[in-house]
């Protein structure tokens, strides 16, 4: 529970943000592009009393994070920045979930933080981005927005932001992703097996409809539970159909690996996203955000940017083992040869045995086929390998050539639209330094002394 004192002060400064008419922080372009078609709100001049409150009335102690403070200033500047760059409109209704989400992100922050100088001083190695590094970030981003660092410090500044709430920001994302990717990000490896299970499930669902979409994600476990999370989540939409853009939202609120990113996901199919998921892109028209989807473990709001019709197109690696007959042969000759391949077939455990076990028998003749669409095989072959999983052995098929037994020892999606091997290695790769970030900023929360007032 806050003190008296700090209520009264929070109140007075939640006063200052309604009277402040927050414009839209535009994002990099790049970003932008995954925004959902909306009108922006349009930005108003406010009086510079209305953009800041004094800071002598916002002293009060918000949180505290192993003796580190956070002053109800901190809130306030934090709350402004939150709705600075995600394009949120001050209400009474969202400012508590503006609140709850400027608390959480100064607190992780802080452990962040903490823990970075931590290393820092016991490793004497140096993590924390320096004023020169953040001053560089800075400048991409008035890049992106098609202004000068200068121009881009003067807009947040009018908003009644202190340019030190930005700049802290900005220091404590960029060191512990450096600090990351510096720490997992070589000890990683992505396998052969793992990138050919993907692109086995690409190729798999290829023939399914495909949707190009964006996500934020808000985990119940914290944000407060899942009442907490659906609630926020339409609060989100609601801002989001007033004219607050996607990416933005995404950046500031997202739990997801994605936030980053701006949310952008991608192209998925049936599958790759939870059920609940799948169920609402069936029903939702490119260019329409979802309402809250509630899921095992937090709520998600959608964006579908595109979607398109499955391809056919799914590319195998085969091998064979063959009994060559001609195409006059007799009924006992093809049951001859079917015994014989019948009998190979338990003994063979994959495709790196294949050609050793066919070897064995005189008369086969075994050998690799190499990459094909499955459309460009003989028809026999096409419905065989359309329905073998990698790894998987036909029963003997019949040709003029003779009689097969073919392995699939890869699948993955062909087209224009398929993923590389390097795309999917990174993808891979992020997902899983997002899931070790997220482990080790829950480790850092349930072993620190944290205070909320």
């Amino acid at each position: 529970m806050r003190s008296a004192r700090s209520v009264t002060t929070f109140a007075a400064g939640a006063a200052s943000i309604l009277a402040l008419t927050v414009g839209a922080f535009s994002l990099p372009a790049q970003a932008q592009d995954a925004a959902p078609p909306l009108v922006q709100a349009p930005q108003a001049a406010a009086p510079a009393a209305a953009a800041a409150a004094p800071r002598g009335l916002a002293e009060s102690v918000a949180a505290v994070v192993n003796d580190d403070i956070i002053s109800t200033y901190d809130v306030m500047q934090r709350m402004r920045l939150l709705m600075a760059t995600s394009g949120m409109q001050p209400t009474e209704e969202n400012l508590p979930q503006i609140e709850q989400e400027a608390v959480r992100s100064l607190i992780e922050e802080r452990l962040q933080m903490q823990e970075l100088r931590r290393v820092e001083k016991e490793q004497k190695i140096t993590i924390i981005s320096t004023d020169k590094e953040v001053d560089e970030q800075i400048g991409d981003i008035a890049q992106g927005n098609r202004m000068s660092a200068d121009q881009l410090k003067q807009q947040l500044t009018s908003q009644g932001i202190g340019l030190d709430t930005w700049r802290a920001q900005i220091r404590a994302e960029s060191s512990w992703q450096s600090w990351i990717q510096g720490r997992y990000g070589s000890r990683l490896r992505i396998g052969e097996d793992q990138i050919k299970a993907y692109q086995r499930r690409l190729a798999e669902s290829a023939a399914k409809p495909q949707y190009q979409i964006s996500e934020v994600f808000l985990d119940a476990s914290r944000v407060g539970g899942m009442e907490v999370a659906t609630n926020g989540a339409a609060q989100l939409i609601g801002q989001m159909q007033q004219g607050a853009p996607f990416p933005a939202v995404a950046r500031q609120f997202s739990a997801s690996a994605t936030a980053a990113n701006g949310g952008d996901v991608g192209w998925v199919s049936q599958g790759e996203m939870p059920a609940e998921v799948d169920s609402a892109l069936e029903q939702l028209r490119p260019g329409q955000l979802s309402r809250p989807i509630p899921v095992k473990d937090g709520v998600y709001i959608i964006y579908l940017r595109d979607k398109r019709a499955g391809s056919k197109t799914a590319i195998v690696d085969l091998k064979q083992v063959a009994s060559p007959l001609p195409a006059n042969a007799t009924q006992a000759q093809v049951d001859a040869a079917a015994k014989v391949l019948n009998d190979l077939k338990p003994k063979i455990s994959s495709c790196s045995n294949l050609e050793a076990a066919a070897g064995k028998i005189d008369g086969l003749v075994a050998g690799d086929l190499g990459e094909a669409e499955i459309t460009d095989l003989a028809p026999a072959f096409q419905e065989a390998a359309g329905k073998l999983d990698v790894g998987q052995i036909s029963d003997p098929i019949r040709t003029d050539a003779g009689l097969h037994l073919i392995a699939v020892c890869g699948k993955r999606q062909g087209g224009a639209n398929a993923p590389s091997h390097d795309q999917i290695e990174n993808r891979l790769r992020g997902q899983q330094l997002a899931l070790i970030a997220k482990r080790y900023l829950r480790d850092l929360r349930n072993q620190a002394t944290i205070e909320t007032r």
